[in-house]
């Protein structure tokens, strides 16, 4: 299993995932693969050009609560193992490894189900640590649901110190959350 840059040649096997229910995102799935199908059917070059934005340029972000918040620096690769097993993604501010309490954490990842429990997310996070090493960021931290065994197992695999349990900001419904943090060198995880 590699990390791809999203191109015009995974078009299909992304677009064969999000008819059969998967979404990058956990929050509002449903939502997000019917807006992505849309915005792939209307647009696939500016779908693909959006998901690698290092600068932000592509304006605010709508939350699950209808809010909107200006955007971050971030990327998307898709796990790839000659067909599409997922994809994962990074956010950051340029200078610092701070987050605004908005944002949940550095990185979000999300393998579909018919690819799960092979060790997919395991790799494919390792794999963007050292992509997001160059960076110069101390460290990242991911977050995930106290019920996500699964998640906490992935993190704690790449060398995540949980952190603490907090409260999820309003925008996200609020609940419980779990963060942990990752120590990044310039070789990678660390």
């Amino acid at each position: 299993m590699i990390l791809v840059r999203p191109a015009r040649e995974h078009l299909p096997a992304y677009w064969a995932a999000l008819e059969r229910g998967w979404s990058p995102d956990l929050i509002t799935p449903r939502e997000t693969a019917l807006h992505e199908l849309r915005f792939i059917a209307e647009d696939p070059e500016g779908f693909l050009d959006a998901l690698d934005d290092p600068s932000a340029k592509n304006g605010p972000v709508t939350f699950p609560d209808g809010s909107t918040r200006p955007r971050l620096p971030s990327f998307r690769r898709w796990m790839w193992d000659g067909g599409f097993c997922g994809a994962i993604d990074f956010r950051w501010q340029h200078g610092t490894p701070a987050l605004p309490p908005h944002i949940l954490g550095h990185i979000g990842y999300n393998v579909v189900g018919w690819k799960r429990r092979q060790g997919i997310a395991t790799r494919a996070l390792g794999l963007l640590l050292v992509e997001i090493a160059p960076l110069g960021l101390p460290y990242v931290e991911v977050t995930t649901e106290p019920e996500n065994t699964g998640s906490i197992a992935v993190i704690e695999a790449n060398g995540g110190v949980f952190i603490e349990t907090f409260t999820k900001d309003a925008a996200y419904s609020g609940g419980p959350g779990l963060r942990y943090s990752i120590t990044l060198s310039a070789g990678g995880a660390g």
